[in-house]
Protein backbone atom coordinates (compact mmCIF):
# COMPACT_ATOMS: atom_id res chain seq x y z
CA UNK A 1 0.00 0.00 0.00
CA UNK A 2 1.43 3.42 -0.91
CA UNK A 3 1.55 5.92 1.38
CA UNK A 4 -0.80 8.82 1.39
CA UNK A 5 1.99 11.29 1.73
CA UNK A 6 3.12 10.00 -1.86
CA UNK A 7 0.32 10.77 -4.01
CA UNK A 8 -0.04 13.89 -6.23
CA UNK A 9 -3.02 15.32 -4.17
CA UNK A 10 -1.23 15.31 -0.94
CA UNK A 11 1.35 17.42 -2.85
CA UNK A 12 -0.66 19.54 -4.22
CA UNK A 13 -2.65 20.08 -1.03
CA UNK A 14 0.75 20.56 1.01
CA UNK A 15 2.10 23.34 -1.73
CA UNK A 16 -0.98 25.16 -1.51
CA UNK A 17 -0.75 25.55 2.27
CA UNK A 18 2.76 26.64 1.87
CA UNK A 19 1.71 29.07 -0.50
CA UNK A 20 -1.39 30.44 2.27
CA UNK A 21 1.11 30.39 5.37
CA UNK A 22 4.18 32.42 3.72
CA UNK A 23 1.99 34.96 2.11
CA UNK A 24 0.29 35.17 5.38
CA UNK A 25 3.19 35.87 6.91
CA UNK A 26 4.81 37.98 4.32
CA UNK A 27 1.32 40.30 4.71
CA UNK A 28 1.96 40.16 8.19
CA UNK A 29 5.35 41.58 8.13
CA UNK A 30 4.98 43.83 5.60
CA UNK A 31 1.59 45.26 7.50
CA UNK A 32 4.12 45.56 10.83
CA UNK A 33 7.14 46.87 9.15
CA UNK A 34 5.09 49.58 7.45
CA UNK A 35 4.81 52.65 9.80
CA UNK A 36 8.58 51.74 10.40
CA UNK A 37 9.52 52.34 6.22
CA UNK A 38 7.01 55.20 6.10
CA UNK A 39 8.86 56.93 9.20
CA UNK A 40 12.27 56.17 7.21
CA UNK A 41 10.86 57.50 4.00
CA UNK A 42 9.97 60.62 5.86
CA UNK A 43 13.13 61.41 7.28
CA UNK A 44 15.44 60.59 4.12
CA UNK A 45 12.67 63.47 2.43
CA UNK A 46 13.27 65.48 5.65
CA UNK A 47 17.34 65.31 5.29
CA UNK A 48 17.45 65.56 1.68
CA UNK A 49 15.22 68.81 1.82
CA UNK A 50 17.71 70.06 4.60
CA UNK A 51 20.96 69.46 2.84
CA UNK A 52 19.89 71.41 0.10
CA UNK A 53 19.22 74.26 1.81
CA UNK A 54 22.49 73.74 3.78
CA UNK A 55 21.47 72.31 6.87
CA UNK A 56 23.98 69.55 7.17
CA UNK A 57 27.11 68.16 8.69
CA UNK A 58 29.30 68.52 5.63
CA UNK A 59 32.89 68.39 6.13
CA UNK A 60 35.62 69.70 3.84
CA UNK A 61 35.20 67.01 1.01
CA UNK A 62 32.23 64.86 1.92
CA UNK A 63 28.61 64.93 1.98
CA UNK A 64 26.82 64.36 4.95
CA UNK A 65 23.13 65.04 6.38
CA UNK A 66 22.13 65.74 9.81
CA UNK A 67 21.35 62.77 11.82
CA UNK A 68 17.60 61.35 11.72
CA UNK A 69 17.81 62.00 15.44
CA UNK A 70 17.89 65.90 14.77
CA UNK A 71 16.22 66.15 11.52
CA UNK A 72 12.15 65.97 12.29
CA UNK A 73 12.98 68.85 14.58
CA UNK A 74 15.33 71.18 12.37
CA UNK A 75 12.48 70.35 9.47
CA UNK A 76 10.14 72.04 11.62
CA UNK A 77 12.82 74.71 12.71
CA UNK A 78 13.52 76.37 9.20
CA UNK A 79 11.00 75.04 6.49
CA UNK A 80 8.38 77.43 7.18
CA UNK A 81 5.94 76.72 4.78
CA UNK A 82 5.27 73.66 2.33
CA UNK A 83 3.41 74.19 -0.82
CA UNK A 84 1.36 72.04 -4.01
CA UNK A 85 1.43 73.78 -6.97
CA UNK A 86 -1.26 72.10 -9.43
CA UNK A 87 -1.87 73.70 -12.99
CA UNK A 88 -0.68 76.82 -11.74
CA UNK A 89 -2.82 76.96 -8.35
CA UNK A 90 -0.84 77.21 -4.92
CA UNK A 91 -2.09 76.22 -1.74
CA UNK A 92 -0.45 75.37 1.24
CA UNK A 93 -0.10 71.34 2.41
CA UNK A 94 2.19 70.58 5.87
CA UNK A 95 2.83 67.43 3.99
CA UNK A 96 3.51 68.50 0.69
CA UNK A 97 7.25 66.59 1.58
CA UNK A 98 5.26 62.89 1.47
CA UNK A 99 4.04 63.45 -2.10
CA UNK A 100 5.63 60.99 -4.09
CA UNK A 101 7.25 62.48 -7.10
CA UNK A 102 7.65 59.42 -9.09
CA UNK A 103 4.27 58.96 -9.20
CA UNK A 104 2.97 62.38 -9.75
CA UNK A 105 6.18 62.54 -12.97
CA UNK A 106 4.22 59.06 -14.26
CA UNK A 107 1.09 60.93 -15.16
CA UNK A 108 2.88 62.97 -17.88
CA UNK A 109 0.35 65.84 -18.52
CA UNK A 110 2.18 68.57 -16.39
CA UNK A 111 -1.18 70.16 -15.90
CA UNK A 112 -1.98 67.06 -13.73
CA UNK A 113 1.19 66.61 -11.48
CA UNK A 114 1.29 67.95 -7.84
CA UNK A 115 4.46 69.87 -7.37
CA UNK A 116 5.84 70.31 -4.14
CA UNK A 117 7.96 73.40 -3.00
CA UNK A 118 9.30 73.98 0.21
CA UNK A 119 10.25 77.77 1.75
CA UNK A 120 12.94 77.71 4.06
CA UNK A 121 14.16 80.57 6.47
CA UNK A 122 18.00 80.90 7.34
CA UNK A 123 20.50 83.18 8.57
CA UNK A 124 17.66 85.97 7.35
CA UNK A 125 17.76 84.33 3.80
CA UNK A 126 14.92 82.53 2.20
CA UNK A 127 15.47 79.47 0.40
CA UNK A 128 12.70 78.06 -2.29
CA UNK A 129 13.33 73.84 -2.74
CA UNK A 130 12.04 71.56 -5.35
CA UNK A 131 12.13 68.00 -5.37
CA UNK A 132 12.65 66.96 -8.92
CA UNK A 133 13.34 63.59 -10.75
CA UNK A 134 14.67 61.91 -14.28
CA UNK A 135 16.32 59.21 -15.68
CA UNK A 136 20.32 58.29 -15.93
CA UNK A 137 22.15 55.88 -17.64
CA UNK A 138 20.60 52.89 -16.04
CA UNK A 139 18.04 53.69 -13.38
CA UNK A 140 16.28 56.79 -11.67
CA UNK A 141 18.11 59.75 -10.67
CA UNK A 142 16.52 62.50 -8.49
CA UNK A 143 17.60 65.95 -7.10
CA UNK A 144 16.45 67.96 -4.08
CA UNK A 145 17.21 71.55 -5.89
CA UNK A 146 17.15 75.18 -3.41
CA UNK A 147 16.98 78.27 -5.39
CA UNK A 148 16.09 82.09 -4.55
CA UNK A 149 13.29 84.39 -5.70
CA UNK A 150 15.60 84.51 -9.02
CA UNK A 151 15.81 80.88 -9.83
CA UNK A 152 19.62 81.04 -8.81
CA UNK A 153 20.74 77.67 -6.92
CA UNK A 154 21.68 78.09 -3.64
CA UNK A 155 22.54 74.24 -3.11
CA UNK A 156 21.78 70.87 -4.79
CA UNK A 157 20.93 66.85 -3.10
CA UNK A 158 21.80 64.59 -6.36
CA UNK A 159 21.15 60.95 -5.78
CA UNK A 160 20.42 57.29 -7.93
CA UNK A 161 19.14 53.98 -7.57
CA UNK A 162 21.82 52.77 -9.84
CA UNK A 163 24.34 54.33 -11.82
CA UNK A 164 28.04 53.63 -11.80
CA UNK A 165 30.45 53.42 -8.83
CA UNK A 166 33.13 55.87 -9.93
CA UNK A 167 31.47 57.27 -12.59
CA UNK A 168 27.92 58.14 -12.80
CA UNK A 169 27.22 57.61 -9.26
CA UNK A 170 29.42 60.65 -8.24
CA UNK A 171 26.71 62.68 -8.99
CA UNK A 172 26.29 62.34 -5.50
CA UNK A 173 29.83 63.57 -4.64
CA UNK A 174 30.01 66.98 -2.58
CA UNK A 175 32.57 68.00 -5.48
CA UNK A 176 29.88 67.41 -8.55
CA UNK A 177 26.55 68.91 -6.11
CA UNK A 178 28.46 72.52 -5.35
CA UNK A 179 29.12 73.11 -8.41
CA UNK A 180 25.53 73.76 -9.03
CA UNK A 181 25.45 76.40 -6.09
CA UNK A 182 25.44 80.21 -7.54
CA UNK A 183 24.05 78.60 -10.98
CA UNK A 184 21.60 80.85 -12.44
CA UNK A 185 18.83 78.43 -13.71
CA UNK A 186 17.45 81.93 -16.26
CA UNK A 187 19.34 82.82 -19.26
CA UNK A 188 20.48 86.62 -19.03
CA UNK A 189 16.62 87.70 -20.91
CA UNK A 190 15.22 86.15 -18.08
CA UNK A 191 14.20 82.82 -20.04
CA UNK A 192 14.30 79.56 -18.28
CA UNK A 193 17.15 77.86 -19.75
CA UNK A 194 18.00 75.20 -16.61
CA UNK A 195 21.56 73.85 -16.19
CA UNK A 196 23.65 71.97 -18.77
CA UNK A 197 26.24 69.17 -17.81
CA UNK A 198 28.77 69.23 -20.78
CA UNK A 199 31.86 67.68 -21.10
CA UNK A 200 32.94 70.92 -23.52
CA UNK A 201 32.58 73.43 -20.72
CA UNK A 202 34.92 75.83 -21.38
CA UNK A 203 34.95 76.75 -17.53
CA UNK A 204 35.90 73.59 -15.64
CA UNK A 205 36.36 75.72 -12.20
CA UNK A 206 33.04 76.88 -12.61
CA UNK A 207 33.67 80.44 -12.04
CA UNK A 208 31.47 81.70 -14.16
CA UNK A 209 27.88 81.32 -12.91
CA UNK A 210 26.03 82.83 -15.69
CA UNK A 211 26.18 80.06 -18.51
CA UNK A 212 23.88 77.82 -17.71
CA UNK A 213 26.17 75.08 -17.29
CA UNK A 214 29.16 72.75 -15.19
CA UNK A 215 31.56 70.47 -15.63
CA UNK A 216 31.15 67.10 -16.56
CA UNK A 217 31.92 63.77 -15.02
CA UNK A 218 34.54 62.34 -16.77
CA UNK A 219 32.67 58.91 -17.70
CA UNK A 220 29.42 60.10 -16.95
CA UNK A 221 28.03 61.45 -20.27
CA UNK A 222 24.67 59.77 -20.04
CA UNK A 223 24.11 60.18 -16.20
CA UNK A 224 25.00 63.73 -17.19
CA UNK A 225 22.88 64.25 -19.61
CA UNK A 226 20.04 62.75 -17.31
CA UNK A 227 20.92 65.28 -14.57
CA UNK A 228 20.42 68.32 -16.88
CA UNK A 229 17.40 66.63 -18.66
CA UNK A 230 15.49 66.37 -15.05
CA UNK A 231 16.49 69.92 -14.09
CA UNK A 232 15.67 71.72 -17.29
CA UNK A 233 12.27 69.53 -17.23
CA UNK A 234 11.22 69.92 -14.07
CA UNK A 235 12.13 72.81 -13.05
CA UNK A 236 10.95 74.52 -16.02
CA UNK A 237 7.27 73.75 -14.35
CA UNK A 238 7.95 75.98 -11.32
CA UNK A 239 8.77 79.10 -13.73
CA UNK A 240 4.77 81.02 -13.26
CA UNK A 241 5.64 80.61 -9.45
CA UNK A 242 8.84 82.64 -9.15
CA UNK A 243 7.74 85.25 -12.00
CA UNK A 244 4.05 85.50 -9.80
CA UNK A 245 6.76 85.92 -6.75
CA UNK A 246 8.36 88.91 -8.30
CA UNK A 247 5.78 90.55 -9.34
Amino acid sequence: MSNKTDSNVYTVLFAIGMVVVVGALLAFTAASLKPTITKNVELEMQQNILYAMGVNENDESSANFVSTDVAPELFNKYITKQYVILNGDVTENDEAYLIDIKKEKAKGDASKRRLPLFVGEKDGKTYYIAPIRGKGLWDAVWAYIAMDENMVIQGAYFDHKGETPGLGANIKERYFMDDFIGEHLLDSQGNFKGVAVSKSNADPTNQDKTDNEVDAIAGATITGDGVAAMIKGDLSLYVPYFKNLNK
